[in-house]
């Protein structure tokens, strides 16, 4: 199944760049501007005017393999095996928590509540208290005449 989704893979790169390659290609309408866009003929936008040429018939097949091969992969991958961490969590969640034998109580983490419920609750920090402040005031230096 990984040999064929990696095949796919390939297969979508190489279509892309196809598909790059033949919009570059083709040559702008003359009359593709904001009117054609908004309502001006839309049908002939849309559908196209007339059968077109080879490129832009040839870019469709191209288009329309590209969305054909992305659901594709899309249904392959999703149908892929797990491994690895998926397959252990899958593993996991089938047989619920492990069990408990009898002779050992189950595990217990103790839980603390805060005795103020604030946020800011500083009882229990071992932050050391600043210091208070002194009242006095350095005064200004004394004057020097010289």
């Amino acid at each position: 199944m990984q040999i064929l989704y990696i095949f796919l893979t390939i297969l979508m790169f190489l279509d892309c760049v196809l598909l790059v390659l033949l919009v570059l290609l083709q040559l702008p309408k003359k009359e593709a501007g904001a009117g054609m866009a908004f309502g001006g003929a839309a049908t002939d936008a849309l559908f196209g005017a007339g059968s077109g040429n080879v490129l832009t018939k040839i870019t469709k097949y191209v288009a329309g393999f590209f969305f054909g091969l992305a659901l594709l992969m899309a249904v392959v991958a999703s149908n892929r095996p797990k491994t690895g961490g998926a397959l252990l969590l899958q593993e996991v969640t089938k047989r619920g928590p492990a069990p408990i034998s009898e002779g050992t109580p189950p595990p217990t983490t103790p839980v603390t509540a805060p005795t103020s419920g604030g946020l800011l609750d500083l009882s229990n920090s071992s932050v050391p208290a600043v210091a208070p402040a002194q009242d006095k005031v350095p005064g200004p230096a004394p004057a020097t005449n010289k």
